[in-house]
């Protein structure tokens, strides 16, 4: 029988003796198989070459020898990025946040970009102007394509209203992990809903730009998950997810 006695650190208490049952045995942890690439080795067609994006200039790849198959192994599931979009008040941060927790009781490592979230620090200098609107989904794009490569579900809520801005963040990523779902709720469900007081705003002219009463909204043409009322009633947050749920167990984003 093994015993420890506090450090002195505890001077002042009373000492009491920890009894353990036997010599304490290390534990062995089940070896993660790693894919070998050479230390520096540049990303799969990419040059070892000096370069320069846009106004980033003399810059060059660097690649980590862990790579992302690495990543999904040791977490047992595969990067992707779950895309929500819709109207204001169509639900999307409310399902972005019931798939995470759904997904997190399931033991599934997930994270929530969410638009409003995002502009209290990412995006804080964007304005609701077009140019602006296209750089912070851009970012979003950038930061989801991160997070999918550490092998995490990203699921970003944002109502990116134009169509060619989601499809320029579903170009970062391999074709079959970008998953696009569209909150398909009429604009007067989500005006009666008014979560934020935005469409009565923008209705007084309070507001003006605003998706749905004076700029448009492109809804996609080919997403993958399509959510909308069901004979004139909107489905819970809960139904919504297991949708969502049932496509990524069907596509093998659920497992390694």
């Amino acid at each position: 029988m093994h015993t420890l006695t506090p450090p002195s650190c505890f001077s002042g208490a009373s000492t009491h003796r920890l009894s353990l049952p036997g010599p304490i045995q290390a534990v062995k942890l089940k070896p993660v198989a790693v894919t070998r690439v050479r230390a520096g080795s540049m990303e799969p067609g990419r040059n070892n070459a000096v370069t320069s994006v846009e106004k980033a200039t003399n810059i060059r790849w660097h690649d980590c020898p862990i790579r992302n198959i690495d990543r999904q192994n040791l977490l047992q599931q595969k990067g992707c990025v779950i895309w929500i979009t819709g109207l204001s008040g169509s639900g999307k941060s409310t399902l972005a946040c019931a798939l995470s927790r759904e997904l997190h009781y399931r033991g599934h490592l997930t994270y929530v970009l969410d638009g409003d979230n995002l502009r209290h620090g990412l995006n804080r200098d964007l304005s609701f102007k077009t140019e602006d609107r296209a750089e912070n989904i851009r970012r979003v794009g950038e930061v989801a394509k991160l997070f999918a490569d550490a092998g995490v579900i990203c699921i970003a809520s944002l109502i990116s209203p134009y169509r060619k801005d989601r499809d320029a963040c579903r170009s970062l990523v391999p074709q079959s992990t970008f998953i696009e779902v569209f909150m398909d709720f009429p604009l007067e469900i989500c005006e009666a809903r008014d979560p934020k007081g935005l469409y009565k705003l923008a209705r007084t002219g309070k507001i003006k730009g605003f998706t749905g009463i004076d700029d448009p909204y492109e809804p996609p043409l080919n997403c993958e998950i399509v959510l909308k009322p069901e004979n004139g009633k909107c489905p819970s947050p809960q139904t919504m997810a297991e949708q969502v749920i049932s496509y990524l167990q069907q596509n093998g984003f659920l497992h390694s």
